[in-house]
């Protein structure tokens, strides 16, 4: 049964990400990009793994310059971390994400950006669909994350994983003039 859920995990994850690879054939805007990396030991370490759409701060259409939070990305609403396709991670293991424990799985993760209060990430386990809406009913979890402002402006969304340490790493978001970031390490 051990070595069945990660296989599940990546099979379900392949389901989700497989569609938006074909859709590439077809040049998007807004690209869809899968980041990943390993934490603990090599072997049997938990893989850590994001797929998302990376929006661009300037109009696909017009190629202006828009004001990305706080109007395209409204403030103290879900919203959907990406573009296309609903931006899904997955780990084959229990995982440690700010203060909160989270099963290994594959899930649907989405920001509820606040311009003065408390930035939240959210995962659900409503994956495989559309990014929009943001269905919050299927939340599992919600944690707090650390804004802080860019020097430098990135145009288009960047999601990361940094490992820090034998057994954890950082999730971060970078857009526009602003980064937010949370903690992990593997589960106990």
């Amino acid at each position: 049964m051990k070595m069945l859920r990660p296989l599940l995990v990546f099979t379900l994850l392949a389901s989700v990400i497989t569609p938006a690879l074909f859709a590439q054939a077809k040049a998007r805007p807004s690209p869809a990009t899968t980041i990943s990396t390993r934490v603990g030991d090599r072997k049997t370490g938990n893989f850590v793994m994001v797929s998302y759409g990376r929006p661009h701060a300037k109009n696909p259409k017009t190629g202006e310059n828009r004001t990305v939070w706080g109007e395209l990305v409204p403030w103290d609403k879900a919203w959907r971390l990406g573009a296309n396709e609903a931006t899904t991670i997955a780990f084959n293991k229990p995982i440690v994400i700010g203060d909160t424990t989270i099963p290994g799985g594959a899930y649907t993760l989405y920001l509820v950006p606040s311009q003065n209060g408390t930035t939240q990430l959210a995962f659900s386990s409503n994956i495989a669909k559309w990014g929009v809406p943001v269905d919050q009913k299927h939340d599992i979890a919600r944690v707090n994350v650390k804004k802080q402002a860019l020097d430098k402006p990135v145009e288009q969304l960047t999601l990361g994983l940094r490992k820090e340490g034998e057994n954890g790493g950082v999730l971060s978001i970078r857009w526009a003039k602003t980064a937010y970031s949370v903690a992990f390490t593997n589960a106990p």
